[in-house]
């Protein structure tokens, strides 16, 4: 029998309740206030005393109201229909509200139990199977969705009954296992799993040794992102973060897109759903939405649904990740947790860290982080979960603490400039300061080595090297003026500007530059780079800002047109004409 318990003490959204049975660390219970159900999560135990932070408002909620636990974990319900949906924190189908604003205690299914899907079974009567396994599929917009056997099962079992092909609902018994001592197991299209255990039905995680491509040219280009792997976008307000995640979401080559607004402004949110519906995916054809579900928290509602969401679209994605799919995952933004976080462990009264976060903020986001990875199947079919989070650190200060513990969790580090974004240079990521520790891996540098041309990985040392010679020559030249430097200097300066303006800077809204092919990029970074190779004769610095002007502007004009077309080789045939006269220095 479940545990039952009253309030005896209310802080905000953290309500202490003393029990009367057993309760476990991250129960779910109900507290009662009047007709209102509210849900709350076991954060603490202490004896006979439970602290519950509850995920609705707890106006006119007083000492003495009865609690009871309900002896599971927060859990979110996994099966078919969960694409172009938009849920809260706590997997609430927001489209089955009917009030203009969320009530208190009100929870909508996540799944449309009454509808019906097409079912075909992937194994026969007599079949062995354990968790994860494929049981059967189902088409749902540009996916297959793997039926697939229980998560929690242990050892092996024996297929006993199968339906055959056809339509049915989502609670009805497809399969029918059994075990080696006469259990059996009916298996339906859905099932639950709780948030914050990763889901591990799978053989082994692999090491991340391909390349995520993305289409944008400062991250594939000089910052690559490993399929599975982890990075982080730290930047202040209004430097280009939601239409750099847009832009990572329409054309990042993944099968299904997870989005978690974590605690971002309402009017935002608005405004992000009404964008996002607009959206047309390139891949497909059809709407972005058909392979994507979001996530939606805003800063009003209590804090403690900040942290279901991230968790809650993690194993939303970890569950699209074991049908073989590739998933990004993008959170917006992983601060406002961390802002919770802190909140709740100030109530708590434990020992705060830097800027009064909790002692374990780095471990936390660091176990977060890993849940993110490549992994192989049973059936060695291979799924994966690429997570970027954004952080928005106050006042643009990327040394504060959640920026510092993301760091030490991501292997991608995206910073935003304010400067970039004040001078429309988008996206605004700083190029010398972020990075890719993928780029230290053999598996990684042999791909990109195997798939684009040898040695690209010392291209890339070669253009970052540019660009930081670039900024200490535009410094002298700040400092001392145009006429006080050599001529040397001018050109470093507008040769690293020249690798700017055409390889870091993208346009997201012209429907051939907001996606770049990583052939594409190859060339056109090679034909920058032999101009940035060759030393000219100048006579002033006017001579060398109007020649390398010219030259940008016709790279700009390849990166609107149509690759290797007729306007394309029609701009590098100017382009080669206006390098020709200049005669490199013998």
């Amino acid at each position: 029998m479940n545990a039952i318990g009253n309030v005896t003490g209310i802080t905000a959204n953290l309500v202490t309740v003393r029990t009367q049975g057993a309760v476990a660390q991250n129960e779910i219970c109900y507290l009662q206030l009047g007709p209102y159900r509210l849900m709350g999560e076991v954060i603490k135990v202490r004896g006979d005393r439970a602290f519950v932070q509850v995920f609705e408002s707890t106006r006119g909620l007083k000492t003495g109201n009865p609690v009871r636990f309900t002896g599971n974990m927060l859990e979110v319900h996994l099966g078919p229909g969960m694409l172009n949906k938009k849920y809260d924190g706590l997997q609430n189908d927001l489209d089955k509200i009917d009030e203009l604003f969320l009530e208190r205690g009100v929870y909508t299914p996540a799944l449309d139990e009454e509808d019906e899907w097409e079912f075909t079974p992937l194994v026969k009567t007599g079949m062995e199977v354990a968790a994860g396994d494929w049981l059967g599929e189902i088409p749902e917009h540009s996916i297959s969705h793997k039926v697939m056997a229980p998560f929690e099962l242990k050892g092996h079992w024996r297929v006993d009954y199968v339906v055959p092909k056809g339509k049915y609902k989502l609670e009805d018994t497809l399969i029918m296992l059994k075990n080696q001592d006469g259990e059996e197991r009916p298996v339906g299209m859905a099932q639950k799993w709780p948030i914050k255990r990763p889901l591990t039905a799978y053989r082994h995680k692999l090491r991340p040794g391909k390349v995520l491509q993305t289409g944008i040219r400062a991250i594939d280009s000089m910052s690559p992102m490993a399929e599975g792997g982890t990075g982080f976008i730290p930047g202040p307000f209004g430097s280009g973060k939601t239409i750099l995640q847009h832009s990572l979401s329409q054309n990042a080559r993944t099968d299904v897109i997870i989005f978690a607004a974590c605690g971002e402004r309402a009017n935002e949110i608005v405004g992000l759903l009404k964008e996002f519906e607009e959206l047309e995916d390139p891949r497909t054809g059809h709407k972005l939405m058909e392979r994507l579900v979001l996530i939606c928290n805003t800063s009003n509602m209590p804090v403690a649904a900040r942290e279901a969401s991230v968790y809650t679209a993690m194993t939303i994605a970890e569950y699209y990740r074991l049908m073989g799919l590739r998933v990004l995952l993008l959170a917006d933004s992983t601060s406002r947790w961390a802002q919770a976080m802190r909140e709740m462990s100030n109530r708590l009264e434990e020992l705060p860290g830097p800027d009064a976060y909790p002692m374990d903020l780095t471990a936390t986001i660091a176990n977060y982080y890993a849940r993110a990875g490549r992994v192989e199947l049973r059936n060695h079919q291979h799924g994966s979960v690429t997570f970027i989070g954004t952080v928005s650190p106050a006042g643009g200060n990327l040394k504060e603490p959640v920026t510092e513990a993301t760091k030490k969790a991501a292997r991608c580090y995206y910073a935003l400039s304010q400067q970039r974004a004040d001078r429309k240079r988008y996206p605004a990521i700083e190029p010398v300061e972020s990075y890719s520790k993928y780029l230290e891996y053999p598996e990684v540098t042999d791909y990109l080595n195997e798939h684009l041309t040898a040695n690209w990985t010392k291209l890339l040392e070669k253009a970052r090297d540019l660009l930081l010679r670039g900024r200490e020559a535009a410094e002298q030249i700040n400092i001392l003026g145009d006429d006080g430097v050599p001529i040397a200097y001018h050109e470093t300066y507008w040769k690293a500007e020249m690798l700017d303006f055409v390889i870091l800077q993208q346009d997201a809204f012209d429907d051939i530059d907001k996606f770049t092919p990583l052939d594409r990029q190859q060339y056109m970074l090679e034909r920058v780079m032999k101009v940035c190779d060759r030393s000219f004769k100048f006579s002033n610095f006017e001579e060398v800002r109007q020649f390398f002007q010219q030259a940008i502007n016709l790279f700009r004009q390849m990166n609107y047109s149509s690759f290797k077309g007729e306007a394309f080789q029609r701009f590098e045939q100017q382009l080669d004409q206006h390098l020709a006269p200049k005669e490199p220095v013998s």
